[in-house]
């Protein structure tokens, strides 16, 4: 039997704290994945369902994006993917009856936790201007009052549409129609505050902005570098390819501020052996100060320089362009300066690099650690600066690899979603639909916040995520929700988004990617793109959590039509009927999906997407070469009395999704307020492990933001560095704070003071 869900609140006032844990996964993980699951499903329910995830008849996960290798295991998931699953095909249910007995004011004043938990919701819901709670809707009725406010407002660029990171290809690939012939590139993402650092930098260094590696190639490395990563928690699946790397004689090194137990050991669920023994992963542990990781690859690139007959000089001249401008910004770099930058000692960087030059092949795998810094994009480029220099790209066993954190989220990139699309795509859109899409750029997230606060958007519409609990300077955000006109959220369960409204709001209840999808013209399934560019199919197997429920492909045909009306030619009913027609479209209109559902039907496990850096080492920059680039050193610098706060998940958590109180492989237990900060910096502030503090961030506006109320932990951080959870903590990022040229929240490095609470 599934449990109910809690009625009140966790107190989460007094943490439990115990050592860090040195191995991740093992039994403790199939335990608490049991646990999750029965609570939420119920046994057969759990047999049923996980059975079916990431099998190549089955549905793909909800939560990361890691790739599946063409022979899968019976049991094809991880603990937190489990989680994932759990909550979405749980059995509990948020009816009318629900919103009857909780006004809107009462939804504010709950955790994330405490939403997430309610369960699926059944119904479309409305909250009418004035009102206090919301109350069922039909779904005409939604449509309608969608295309009351989009055709009322005095441009189409007052409208914002964006999408989280789980909205299918086909899905998404109708919205970004949908916007652009209603007359709007605002076409934000969850991409802008993750990888949009990783995209900006690898489009303009070798010509693509997608990782260049496939799964065999993480086997066949000599050496994987992890930078900025905590893969235990966030993407669990991968330590199954480190291990098999390891196994296959590739040597690790671990680039972070924070040790992690998943780099350090890794027990295998998979086999009795590595379950109970496991084996360790990380040869080298370079604990880097938050936002010197530029200043690592620039030290190890001047040494590379340095050694005879360690630059690959064919690849370099034959493929690459801007070598001269590069090694004299390399030369140039003051060695004790950029050290000081790293945190690390000189033998470090130097034994490192020992590693590096034994390796043929190379691979540097990196996610949010690397993206949320102000120079982010500058970092990356000297990531991609140390595998041109011995020729890691376009070779078996090397390449760039950046670990997109949500399971479409790159998909949906491809298939358009973004405020700043090429004239290509836009050209063979127009031509495909008969439309004329406009050419100027719409708004990333940060911008359709500022949009939202200055009055210039107006009708704020959600494929899925959690808007507000997943952007910066938290405060700023909800006050301009609060601003627009219209608030539309096409969601599975709740979440703080739906407590923060426009004048009039509407949740729209979806299927979930393992509800059973059946349309018109029969069964239906989906497609997503994994981290490592493969397109694969998802049908889900359970009977939908309400009979109330629409796809997002249907809803997003709906709305288009309600908006557009029969002036559209673009056939939005056909699209809902039959999803393969949607494919046929994007066959046409997005490169490398030539007859696509022709080769769903032949490989039950997909295909892969072209990338000509790794299929020919083509690169398709403005110069036709991989460029190296020439950028100075950036790294922050702290006033003193000050810590470096790096905003992060705990294990019981996906994005701003929280499964539990628990961060098991950090000791924390029972509660989420909590600072890590390292014992030594702890003592130099007077703060004892287990003092509650203020965290008070410090920016050029002069503004102070405060999150109360957190528990001191003293902790193995760097040094001057400190971290805790988001999105506890988002208050404290200020929505100016971001990476240059990708406007990514700089939400990895937030200069703090850390003050005694006034309850303490």
């Amino acid at each position: 039997m599934a449990s109910k869900p809690p009625a009140g609140d966790p107190v989460q006032d007094a943490p439990q704290v115990a050592p860090p844990q040195h191995a991740a996964a093992g039994l403790p993980a199939i335990g608490h994945t049991l646990k999750i699951s029965h609570q939420q499903m119920g046994v057969r329910r759990t047999a049923r369902t996980l059975l079916k995830v990431n099998q190549k008849d089955g549905f793909d996960c909800p939560g990361c994006a890691w790739p599946e290798g063409d022979k899968r295991h019976i049991a094809e998931f991880c603990e937190n993917g489990a989680k994932a699953v759990a909550e979405e095909a749980t059995l509990r249910r948020v009816t009318p009856d629900f919103f009857a007995a909780h006004p809107i004011a009462d939804l504010a004043t709950r955790s994330g936790y405490w939403l997430g938990q309610q369960g699926r919701i059944t119904h479309p819901m409305y909250a009418a201007e004035g009102a206090g709670r919301y109350e069922p809707v039909s779904w005409e009725r939604a449509f309608e009052i969608i295309a009351e406010e989009l055709t009322s407002l005095a441009s189409p660029d007052e409208a914002v549409f964006y999408t989280s990171g789980r909205t299918s290809n086909e899905a998404a690939f109708l919205l970004q129609l949908f916007a652009r012939e209603f007359g709007t590139n605002n076409l934000p993402d969850c991409s802008n505050m993750c990888h949009e650092s990783s995209g900006s930098a690898l489009t303009e260094t070798i010509g693509i902005g997608k990782g260049s590696v496939s799964l065999e190639d993480l086997h066949q490395a000599d050496l994987i570098m992890v930078a900025g990563q905590n893969p235990g928690t966030n993407h669990p699946r991968m330590l199954s390819a480190l291990g098999k790397a390891k196994a296959a004689g590739a040597r690790i090194i671990s680039v972070n501020p924070l040790p992690e137990a998943g780099l350090e050991r890794f027990k295998n669920p998979q086999t009795p052996q590595g379950m109970l023994k496991g084996a360790a992963l990380t040869d080298l542990f370079l604990q880097i100060r938050i936002g010197g990781d530029q200043a690592l690859f620039r030290l190890l690139n001047k040494l590379i320089l340095q050694t005879d007959g360690a630059v690959d000089e064919d690849f370099v001249r034959e493929h690459t362009h801007g070598y001269e401008e590069f090694t004299a910004a390399a030369e140039a770099a003051d060695w004790d300066q950029t050290l000081a930058a790293t945190g690390l000692e000189r033998a470090e960087i130097e034994r490192a690099l020992r590693m590096v030059l034994a390796s043929k092949r190379t691979i540097v795998c990196w996610a949010m650690g690397l993206t949320q810094h102000k120079h982010s994009v500058p970092t990356i480029r000297e990531v991609v600066n140390f595998l041109l220099l011995r020729g890691n790209i376009g070779r078996p066993g090397a390449g760039v690899c950046p670990v997109r954190g949500h399971s479409n989220v790159q998909g949906d990139r491809t298939m358009g979603i973004f405020e700043r699309p090429s004239p290509a795509f836009l050209d063979a859109l127009d031509k495909e639909f008969g439309i004329t899409s406009p050419r100027h750029h719409g708004f990333d997230v940060v911008r359709a916040i500022e949009a939202l606060r200055d009055g210039k958007a107006k009708v704020f519409f959600a494929m899925g995520g959690n808007f507000v609990g997943a952007t910066p300077d938290t405060e700023v955000t909800e006050a301009a929700m609060r601003r627009a006109r219209l608030t539309v959220h096409v969601s599975t369960k709740l979440n703080r988004s739906h407590a923060v409204t426009g004048t009039r709001a509407l949740i729209l209840p979806t299927l979930g990617r393992t509800d059973k999808d059946v349309q018109a013209s029969g069964k239906q399934f989906v497609t997503v793109e994994d981290s490592m560019g493969l397109v694969h199919a998802s049908r889900g197997n359970l009977p939908p959590a309400s009979p109330h429920l629409l796809s997002e492909p249907a809803i997003v045909a709906r709305m288009a039509r309600a908006v557009l009306g029969q002036a559209s030619a673009t056939p939005w009913e056909d699209f809902e009927k039959d999803y393969a027609t949607i494919r046929d479209r994007i066959a046409r209109v997005v490169p490398g999906f030539q007859d696509f559902n022709a080769r769903l039907a032949a490989d039950p496990a997909g295909f892969a997407l072209p990338h000509a850096p790794r299929d020919e080492r083509r690169f398709p920059t403005r110069t036709g070469k991989a460029n190296f680039t020439a950028a100075p050193v950036e790294y922050p610098t702290v006033p003193e009395g000050r810590l470096l706060l790096q905003t992060l998940r705990s294990h019981d958590q996906y994005n701003t999704t929280i499964y539990g109180l628990d961060d098991r492989y950090r000791g924390i237990k029972g509660g989420r307020r909590v600072v890590l900060v390292h014992p030594d910096d702890a003592r130099e502030h007077g703060l004892a492990d287990g003092a509650y503090v203020d965290l008070v961030s410090e920016w050029t506006d002069g503004t102070e933001r405060r999150a109360a109320g957190f528990r001191v932990v003293h902790y193995p951080t760097a040094r001057g560095c400190a971290a805790a959870y988001y999105p506890e903590t988002n208050v404290l990022v200020p929505l100016e704070a971001t990476a240059d040229i990708s406007n990514t929240p700089a939400s990895k490095s937030v200069i703090v003071r850390l003050e005694q609470s006034p309850s303490a």
